[in-house]
């Protein structure tokens, strides 16, 4: 969580200013091509952020816009996630989010599960 606050800006913000904040999280599964992300690790990771006053939103191609994560803004387009985000963590670095790998914070370092 703390390599993230660091990326997202977090400790030059000012403290009425960190809801401005908006890290995305791409993709809620831990293991490629499964489904399986309601009990996932990264739900840790989402509330000690909230905890911190960052907006969160998700990007998770098996949600749909109209719901939500555990009260956190599903964005289905993918471009929109990307230009809104500080930073967008992700369990690994794919095709989809290379453009934008600067904003990208992963421990994926091999890009391999």
């Amino acid at each position: 969580t703390e390599r993230i606050l660091i990326k997202s800006g977090y400790y030059n913000t000012k403290v009425t200013e960190y809801s401005k904040i908006i890290v995305g999280i791409y993709r809620l599964t831990m293991k490629s091509n499964s489904d399986n992300f309601r009990h996932s690790s990264i739900q840790g990771v989402i509330k000690r952020l909230k905890l911190k006053g960052i907006t969160i939103v998700i990007f998770e191609p098996t949600l749909t816009s109209t719901e939500n994560f555990f009260g956190n803004k599903v964005i289905s387009n993918l471009n929109e996630f990307k230009n809104m985000c500080n930073v967008i963590v992700a369990n690994r670095m794919d095709q989809f989010i290379e453009d934008v790998e600067n904003k990208v914070y992963t421990r994926d370092i091999y890009n391999r599960d």
